[in-house]
């Protein structure tokens, strides 16, 4: 298992390692060579590819290679597409002076790194039992956290001391890691593929009808993400309007704020396989509604130094012990066979309420002003809480349902056995659990 986890971290991090580098440390090299802020917006757009993956997602759970491995075939060729992605910015030395090609490089690595996303979702839906998604789902957070804060951080020091080609390069070769870890990882055979694209693309519904499933996807998520969201939403905003430099802003949101958050995931993740979902997702609500209640001096216009990066970084441990609980009863629901789907379509509508939310939250700040939207993400946060409560006690065993039986591949070459040992085929039980 620690193999397990150790595979799954560095493809994490390495997925997030560019897109903290475009979100955060291009943004700001770009600002810095005089792009307007409408065109960094425009830069921010190729982000909404990550809450429409889900539409490609049925793809890589139908094909893949039986000799090389499922999802690792996927794997192979996504992890090098990234690597390939960020050298193709090298000789980009000033970014802003082509701003075109810039951008449609950055936008087919976010693709490439939402859909290498689906496949690693899928592997650890496959990989991880019930007690151990906690763990699994901490890392996955916490390795966000990490790869903003390398790609985000650490790769603008390096360009600001020695270059673009040195910041890109060492971006490319720690995203070269997780090629060297997919190329080794052995992924178990799988016997439950599904038997044609149309039954896994049905798996975007059907993946709703499992008992609690819409209740918590269109409760419990909303409630919790909108009302999180909504909060944080009015820190960059208020931080500028409190005086702060857009210098100052960017390492403290980017950079100070990530570590505790790292240390929370990987605590959040232990704290679910010890005390549970239900009691960990109380945790998080009640954190959250602490440190937004910090965050009202901020939002009355006082900003001193240490106070608010003790709110913020309280605030971001908050956030993500929820995010993690969230991420592990999303995989609770994740079936073997169609796990990349079922994954990323309940994630993917946590991502469509957090663009909402922010976009509400700002909204009505611009007419009630920031403290009134601060209370009311609280209102919200408590009650997604105790929607989700009385969901894990209303379902407190795991509501995974196995997939319907598929149809033996076909060996790839004639050097394959015909059949496999059924080790995975779930039982007739199972199935009609399922259904």
């Amino acid at each position: 298992m620690r193999g397990r986890l150790g595979t799954l971290t560095a493809l994490y991090v390495t997925q997030y390692l560019g897109i903290g580098f475009i979100t955060v440390g291009l943004t700001a090299i770009l600002r810095d060579g005089g792009t307007s802020l409408d065109t960094l917006a425009l830069l921010q757009v190729v982000g909404l590819i990550w809450p429409v993956k889900f539409l490609w997602a049925p793809i890589l759970d139908r094909y893949g290679s039986q000799r090389r491995g499922h999802y690792r075939s996927w794997l192979l060729v996504l992890q090098s597409a990234l690597v390939l992605a960020l050298l193709a910015l090298l000789p980009f030395s000033r970014p802003a002076d082509a701003l075109g090609p810039v951008i449609a490089i950055c936008a087919a690595y976010v693709f490439f790194s939402a859909t290498q996303d689906i496949a690693v979702d899928a592997v650890a839906v496959r990989m991880l039992g019930e007690a151990d998604r906690g763990t699994g789902n901490g890392i996955q957070v916490a390795a966000s956290y990490l790869g903003n804060l390398l790609g985000g951080g650490a790769c603008v020091l390096v360009y600001d001391r020695f270059g673009w080609a040195s910041a890109v390069g060492l971006l490319a070769a720690l995203t070269a890691v997780g090629l060297l870890v997919v190329w080794r990882f052995s992924e178990p055979a799988r016997t439950d593929r599904v038997d044609h694209v149309g039954t896994a693309y049905r798996a975007l519904l059907s993946v709703f009808g499992q008992p609690g499933c819409r209740w918590w996807t269109f409760g419990v998520v909303p409630l919790v993400y909108v009302g999180a969201g909504m909060a944080y939403a009015l820190v960059t905003p208020a931080l500028v309007d409190a005086g702060w430099s857009l210098g100052r802003i960017g390492v403290v949101t980017g950079v100070v704020t990530s570590a505790p958050a790292i240390v929370a995931g990987l605590v959040a993740g232990v704290g679910i396989g010890r005390f549970g979902r239900g009691r960990m997702l109380v945790a998080g609500g009640v954190t959250l509604a602490v440190s937004t209640a910090m965050l009202l001096p901020l939002l009355n216009g006082r900003a001193p130094l240490g106070g608010t990066i003790a709110a913020l970084c309280f605030f971001m441990v908050a956030y993500t012990i929820a995010n993690v609980v969230l991420y592990t009863v999303n995989m609770d629901y994740s079936r073997p066979g169609t796990g990349g789907t079922d994954f990323t379509v309940l994630s993917s509508f946590g991502l469509v309420c957090s663009f909402v939310a922010a976009s509400v939250g700002l909204a009505a700040a611009d007419r009630i002003g920031y403290p009134p939207v601060a209370i009311a993400a609280i209102v919200l946060v408590a009650a997604g809480v105790a929607l989700g409560l009385a969901h894990q006690r209303r379902f407190p065993r795991t509501p995974r349902a196995a997939p319907a039986p598929a149809t033996e591949p076909v060996p790839e070459s004639a050097t394959e056995p015909a059949t496999e040992p059924d080790t995975e085929r779930p039982s007739a039980d199972s199935v009609r659990a399922a259904v």
